[in-house]
């Protein structure tokens, strides 16, 4: 099932305080990027972080799930969806740990 475009933009506004936040389309869900950097995914209307290890110990008592069959398991957030401040520092947190994205080849 696709993401409502509506989660996506409440999704957007509640990390705005966490970089140049971006969202871009894939197969009907959203790939999330902080500074030109992935680090989440939107599916069926459910918020997905990249694992790190920063990002487990703010969070505490993580649940992990994956984003999509097939996935590797990523923190699924939900209780704190609502907390602004929460949920951008845990998205800073996360992308300070995320390698640099690797530069696109020259075809």
């Amino acid at each position: 099932m696709a993401s409502d475009k509506n989660f996506i933009d409440f999704i957007l506004d509640q990390i705005q305080n966490a970089g140049e936040i971006s969202a871009k389309k894939l197969f009907g869900e959203y790939a999330l990027y902080s500074n030109g950097k992935l680090f989440g995914l939107i599916c069926d209307n459910k918020l997905f972080i990249k694992p790190t290890q920063g990002g487990r110990a703010f969070i505490g008592d993580v649940v992990e799930a994956p984003p999509y069959t097939g996935a590797k398991l990523s923190f699924l957030i939900e209780d704190k969806i609502d907390d602004i401040e929460w949920l951008s520092e845990l998205v800073r947190i996360s992308v300070k740990e995320l390698p640099e994205p690797k530069p696109k080849k020259k075809k």
